[in-house]
């Protein structure tokens, strides 16, 4: 039997089992059905689930593409990264102190019109608010760096991630930042360009900008930023670019210094005029930026010219007369204790001297004039010459100029303020004044006035109350006067009188009455003893001027002050109580000044009279006459010049013989010259004002010369009297008369009298050292003065003033005289 293959038809899929087609197709599809839910090894598959088909796999270029689900996942992980960054930076950056180097500012000094005199510190900063900075130049700033300051955020996130950007890759330093961020950069960090500062700068503007206004920022970025010239801040660019306070500034010249915030080096066009080009276009792009806002007007915008800058200046912060007035100035700051030095290092301070430009400049020129233009390089005593000055106003007791010396940067000794040199003669007139004070009297109970006679000659010895001192001060050139008045004395400069007038009146009280006019108690070589009236005291320049402002202002005394005002963000220091009082009566400091005008009318110090003002004043040399001296006043005004000598290598004192081309160096000469020079030129413009003096000249007393009456001398028949007499009488009184202590030349000395070789005593000095003739109070007792009632009891014999005492300084401040005008007022030096 044979088989026949199985015969196939329609589609394989629809065969059944064992090749046979189904009778039914709903049962060929259910066994279909059945079999794809067979689970391979027989079990029953389980219900509800179907395989899923694989996913075909990503070949080629499609698999460096991400999915969508891998670009979300990485999106929502760096929002979470940024967020979470954002909230760690922002609780772990807090805002920092300030850097040094933003805080650090100079102190700033100026004469008492504001005008600048000197900043010292490394950094030319002077912080100031924001009301002092006027509001064009404000929107000035805004339109070059930030013109949406007050509306916008404290960041500029764009601005900020294309600066980040530009700095990783390597593109140079970007703007962009707002104005907050730049103060932050320049208050709290750094000019260094990395992310971490830069991320810094992020988080601390962000806090600043919720803790301080606006405005605060605004008043910290322009006392922050650097303009140029070595100005930081806008108040210091603004006195380097045009010599002025920021309030002056117009709004061309803010324009100019707004441009300078973006290239200062390179927009100065005085410095870098080929930069010209740019920095105008840069201060067209600000103004237009002021127009576009509205605040500036089209018609101001076209009416304006650039404002040309002036040209820098060296970096001589204190050079010539500055540095000598900032540390003179420093020294009275701590002397009073106003501030201590440590605090005023810190810089920031504003200090209104109360210097005057016009008499600084006048007292400057005089020097050059009279002093300095006439030294040579060819003449050795010239190395040697040094100046110094003080003038102070007797109306309130300010210093209104101050000559230290050179040039601070050359010779950093301060001549004005140094109390190192003898003042000589120019102390004499404390002795005269504490002699007409006290109501002293001479050996013979004469009472001392202009006329009150002495016995004038050379080497004449001090008589005390108990005989003969061992002091015998030489006059200069060895003159014999003979029979002198005080008046005459004063004029020709006579040691031998003064000495024995200290004597009389007491040196105890000739000191305290040059203290009470103004001299430092503490001043070296102060000495109770006769010779002080010949000057061996060392009282600076300034010392002596305060003390003749006194005089010139009939006895009324004020401390001098240099400062009118300081300040430090505009909140003032207390400055000391400076009381006015009466040192000496009025009638006392008014004879006095009547002889010291003397002096300049016929005098030592003829030369003062061309200050073409009515002048008193005294004339004074040093010891070996290592210095010269001029101390006057006019009505308003008392100046002393003094020429020093001290060798510049060795700072050793050296005498002025030779110097100027002179053969001795005097007060009537270049101080006294100095003097009128600067007196004429510090006067010029006002009024020209008289002396009103209540002086008493006392009686004239006749001339034992010639009305054979004895002179104030202890004994006339004493060997030293005979011997004084018999010189006189071989004396030509001509020659006495035209005598004159302080001129070089003048008065034949014992020398070439006697044909003798002898050294020639010191000039208006006492002895020099080591010559053992200087009395002193424990071998040399002063005479037991008269009874008197004490000063407060005693009747008030001084005439009244014709115009009321000033006020002091401070409301509720008077002198003791004017509180006590109806009662006593006081006679004789005040003892501090």
């Amino acid at each position: 039997m044979s088989q026949e293959p199985p015969q196939h038809g329609g589609d394989p899929g629809t065969q059944g089992s064992g090749g046979w087609a189904p009778r039914d197709p709903s049962a060929a599809a259910s066994a279909a059905s059945a079999a794809d839910t067979q689970h391979p090894n027989g079990a029953e598959a389980p219900k509800g689930r179907t395989k899923r088909p694989k996913r075909p796999k990503r070949t080629g270029w499609r698999r460096a593409i991400p999915t969508w689900r891998m670009t979300l996942g990485g999106v929502l992980l760096l929002a979470l990264l940024l967020v979470g960054g954002f909230i760690a930076g922002y609780q772990l950056i807090d805002i920092p102190a300030a850097n040094a180097s933003a805080t650090a500012q100079s102190n700033v000094y100026l004469y008492e019109d504001g005008t600048v005199i000197a900043r010292d510190g490394e950094t030319n900063r002077e912080n100031i608010p924001l009301r002092r900075v006027p509001r064009p130049v404000q929107h000035a700033v805004l339109a070059a760096e930030d013109r949406d300051f007050y509306s916008e955020d404290a960041i500029d996130v764009q601005a900020t991630l294309r600066a980040g950007w530009n700095t990783v890759t390597g593109k140079g330093r970007q703007g962009g930042s707002t104005i907050t961020q730049q103060y932050v950069k320049n208050y709290y960090l750094g000019q260094e360009q990395t992310l971490v500062r830069k991320a810094k700068e992020f988080f601390i503007s962000i806090k600043l900008d919720r803790e301080q206004s606006k405005d605060e920022i605004l008043e910290g970025y322009l006392n922050t930023s650097y303009f140029g010239r070595n100005a930081y801040g806008i108040q210091a660019a603004s006195h380097a670019y045009y010599g002025k306070d920021v309030e002056d500034l117009g709004p061309g010249e803010g324009a100019y210094l707004a441009s300078l915030l973006n290239a200062p080096s390179s927009y100065d066009v005085v410095a870098h005029p080929e930069n010209k080009k740019a920095a105008l276009a840069r201060w067209d792009y600000v103004l237009d930026g002021m127009v576009e806002h509205h605040w500036l007007t089209e018609a101001d915008r076209d009416a304006m010219t650039f404002p040309v800058p002036g040209k820098p200046k060296p970096a001589t912060a204190l050079s010539g007369q500055r540095g000598y007035i900032v540390h003179a100035v420093e020294d009275y700051l701590t002397t009073n204790k106003i501030i201590d030095e440590d605090t005023l290092d810190t810089g920031g301070y504003r200090i209104t001297t109360t210097l005057q430009k016009k008499k600084q400049d006048a007292l400057v020129e005089a020097v050059e004039e009279n002093v300095l233009s006439k030294t040579s390089d060819d003449r050795e005593a010239d190395r040697n010459v040094r100046a110094g000055g003080a003038s102070v106003d007797p109306a309130n007791g300010h210093v209104v100029a101050l000559y230290g010396g050179i040039d601070y940067t050359r010779q950093f000794v301060n001549n004005a303020t140094r109390r190192d040199y003898q003042v000589g003669s120019t102390f004499k007139p404390f002795v005269l004044a504490a002699a007409l004070a006290n109501g002293s009297t001479t050996q013979k109970d004469r009472p001392i006035t202009p006329n009150t006679r002495y016995d004038g000659d050379n080497e004449r010895t001090v008589q005390a109350a108990t005989g003969p001192t061992d002091y015998s001060p030489a006059n200069e050139d060895d003159v014999d006067y003979g029979s002198i008045t005080v008046r005459e004395a004063t004029d020709k400069s006579v040691n031998a009188v003064y000495a024995q007038m200290a004597q009389d009146v007491g040196p105890d009280e000739v000191k305290d009455t040059a203290i009470a006019l103004g001299i430092p108690q503490n001043t070296p070589d102060l000495t109770a003893s006769p010779s002080i009236a010949l000057g061996p005291a060392t009282a600076s320049v300034l010392d002596m001027a305060s003390a003749y402002a006194t005089l010139a202002d009939h006895g009324r005394q004020r401390t001098h002050t240099l400062v009118s005002k300081i300040s430090k963000n505009t909140v003032a220091l207390d400055l000391p109580t400076r009381n006015t009082r009466r040192a000496i009566p009025r009638e006392a400091a008014d004879t006095t000044t009547s002889v010291l005008r003397s002096v300049v009318d016929g005098g030592t110090g003829t030369a003062a009279l061309a200050a073409g003002r009515p002048a008193a004043g005294k004339t004074g040399t040093a010891e070996e006459d290592k210095a010269a001296w001029f101390a006057g006043y006019t009505p308003d005004l008392a100046t002393v010049i003094a020429v020093m000598g001290q060798d510049p290598k060795t700072g050793i004192q050296k005498p002025l013989y030779g110097a100027l081309g002179l053969a001795r160096m005097n007060g009537g000469g270049a101080p006294a010259q100095t003097w009128a020079a600067y007196t004429r030129a510090a006067l010029e413009g006002s009024e020209v004002q008289g002396f009103d003096l209540q002086a008493d000249e006392g009686p004239e007393e006749p001339d034992p010369d010639e009305s054979a009456e004895g002179e104030d001398t202890e004994d006339d028949d004493t060997e030293e009297a005979g011997n004084t007499r018999e010189r006189r009488n071989r004396e030509d009184d001509s020659e006495r008369q035209d005598s004159d202590t302080d001129e070089p030349g003048t008065g034949e000395t014992r020398q070439e009298r006697d044909g003798t070789n002898r050294t020639r005593a010191p000039s208006e000095a006492s002895p020099a050292a080591g010559t053992p003739r200087t009395a002193t109070p424990a071998d040399a007792p002063t005479r037991t003065p008269r009874l008197q009632e004490p000063a407060a009891l005693r009747p008030h014999h001084e005439p009244p003033d014709d115009r009321p005492e000033e006020p002091a300084d401070h409301p509720g401040d008077r002198p003791a005289d004017e509180r006590n005008r109806g009662g006593q007022d006081l006679h004789g030096p005040t003892r501090p």
